[in-house]
């Protein structure tokens, strides 16, 4: 048997308990599958990038192993490479709430199944978005109430209690919910408005707790889906608003607006902000979007 060489990534601080890894079968599994697998380790936020954009290269297929930050990292490494050097893209999620492994289908916190499944699946072409000037993302970037609890939450409390711990911080934070007064540009329109949460994604799952229309969503046509909550002004308005969200039902809220478009303007009265891929985003008063159509090949 030719064996084919494989960059398997490992982000040893990813999900519950590095213990739930089972990096021995993982290996012996792609090992049995006719690969070749180099294991390398995160020791840091950020290194997966620099990793990936080094050693990818080398390799025809790159497997990441951790939680939706893993494959982000993992993915704008990729963007630093000429597409032609880009290799076939796998994940192995083992994070706490694995958007990302929603939307393509993927068993979460089951490497072994997550395994088979990507030597079994079919690579899908892949959108990426880039938040201009400030870096690449995968599956989200947003603004407003709960953004800031996914890269704010206790990490072992996400260990600990999984999406929960995500549900408590956003809780808690109810009571400070802040808008934001905003122009957005989008193909095709425009809107003005007073905002509490604004998201540009590329996924099914948003955060862990939200569902996007599976009609609306394709992870290959080339635009966004941007959701924007507008201030209620009364409980009703909230409520309603929730409700269309989680209803995927988004006409039957004022205060509620979902397009698509692949390029996307922010510009706002303050510095606001943001989360990209569930991590500090930095903050901006001026912030523009584009999407890389088609940019990876991820397995699913």
């Amino acid at each position: 048997m030719i064996e084919k060489p494989m960059m398997l990534l490992v982000n040893p601080a990813a999900g519950r308990s590095a213990s739930e890894y089972d990096l021995g079968a993982v290996i012996r599994a792609f090992c049995e599958a006719g690969y070749a697998p180099t294991v390398y380790f995160t020791d840091a936020p950020g290194a997966a990038i620099e990793m990936t954009a080094r050693l990818a290269p080398n390799y025809r297929r790159l497997v990441c192993l951790g939680g939706d930050g893993t494959l982000s990292d993992t993915i704008c490494g990729l963007m630093r490479l000429p597409h032609v050097l880009r290799p076939m893209l796998g994940y192995i999620p083992m994070g706490t709430a694995n958007d990302v492994a929603n939307t393509l289908g993927l068993p979460m916190r089951q490497p072994v199944r997550a395994v088979e499944k990507l030597l079994n699946g079919s690579p899908l072409a892949y959108d990426v978005g880039e938040m201009v000037d400030v870096g690449y993302f995968s599956y989200i970037a947003a603004f407003g109430v709960f953004t800031e609890v996914s890269y704010k939450t206790d990490q072992e409390l996400k260990r600990t209690l999984g999406h929960l711990a995500y549900v408590i911080e956003g809780i808690n934070s109810l009571s400070s919910v802040k808008s934001y007064k905003a122009t957005v540009e989008y193909t095709g329109g425009s809107l003005e408005g007073e905002f509490i949460y604004g998201a540009v994604t590329n996924a099914l799952s948003v955060g862990g707790l939200m569902k996007l229309d599976k009609e609306l969503v394709d992870l290959s046509d080339g635009k966004f889906e941007l959701l924007l909550v507008q201030k209620p002004q009364t409980a009703v308005d909230l409520s309603s608003a929730v409700s269309a969200l989680m209803n995927q039902d988004y006409a039957s809220s004022r205060a509620l607006t979902v397009v698509q478009s692949d390029h996307i303007r922010f510009r706002f009265q303050t510095d606001v902000p943001w989360t990209r891929d569930g991590e500090d985003g930095g903050s901006h008063r001026e912030l523009e979007f584009r999407c890389h159509p088609r940019a990876i090949q991820i397995y699913r």
